[in-house]
């Protein structure tokens, strides 16, 4: 009996990690499906310039502050570890260019990428959930009118737009912070910190940054507008797909920005090597 018992509650949870498995592949499918779709209505007119415009300024009236109040910190912890680090190797003349190339390659992107998806995804997901349960999503198809088109694209390239330009915003508050913390905090020299900066720092680390917000941005706002899209179980549905949506971002995030950096890496060889 207890054999049979441990084989039954086995078999019961292979065939639920089997669902989930299948649940997530479709659930991927679909996404993909909504990008693919994106894409296509993206180069369609009428564009929603007005629709895109509104949604741009929503998106980064609710994210330019809290970035701001998270760059600072972020710039000055790498600022002080990379200090640290590299003054225990001996090198103290390159903390400046180590601290610029950490903020501009890696902290910059990533500090935009969790806001991105934070605030503005879950508001987008908030936002087009509380349509699709008031049926507007399908009376707008019933009209003969794209809601991809009408609705999605313009947030999708307002959070794209927002994101690269949120991009530029962190790194220059960030090595900005960086440069403070390290010359007050840590007894740098001014003159020393802004001259290494050509030592190992390139122009390639700036384009790399502003890509991976585009793609952070991108990923973000296509999760979000699925998930907007796709509620389950009314209301209470709609704050489910918002968790929902934040959650997959912050892990897609997180992959895409290994993937990023390793084509990097592997494309752009580091300055004097």
């Amino acid at each position: 009996m207890s054999n049979t018992g441990v084989l039954t509650g086995g078999s019961k949870a292979i065939d639920t990690a089997g669902k989930a498995v299948k649940g997530g592949l479709a659930q991927a499918g679909l996404i993909f499906q909504l990008f693919v779709d994106v894409a296509k209505a993206s180069v369609q007119r009428p564009f929603q310039f007005r629709e895109f415009i509104l949604q741009a300024w929503f998106i980064a009236s609710v994210t330019i502050l809290p970035t701001i109040l998270v760059a600072i910190p972020f710039g000055a912890t790498v600022s002080l570890q990379t200090g640290s680090l590299i003054k225990q190797l001996g090198a103290e003349s390159f903390t400046g260019a180590a601290s610029v190339v950490a903020v501009i390659q890696q902290a910059s992107p990533l500090v935009v990428a969790l806001l991105i998806a934070g605030a503005a995804g879950s508001a987008v997901a908030a936002d087009l959930g509380s349509r699709t349960i008031r049926e507007e999503i399908d009376a707008m198809k019933v009209l003969g009118i794209d809601p991809v088109q009408r609705l999605v694209v313009p947030r999708v390239l307002g959070m794209v737009l927002v994101a690269v330009l949120l991009n530029g915003l962190v790194s220059v508050v960030g090595v900005a912070g960086g440069y403070f913390f390290n010359v007050v905090a840590q007894g740098g020299t001014p003159g020393a910190y802004l001259a290494s900066f050509s030592a190992l720092a390139q122009l390639p680390d700036l384009w790399i940054g502003e890509i991976k917000a585009a793609v952070f941005g991108l990923i973000a706002a296509v999760i979000a507008a699925y998930k907007g899209l796709n509620p389950k179980g009314g209301p209470k549905g709609v704050g489910d797909a918002v968790n929902e949506g934040v959650v997959i971002t912050f892990l897609l995030l997180f992959f895409a920005n290994i993937i990023l950096t390793a084509v990097y890496m592997s494309l752009v060889p580091a300055k004097g090597a």
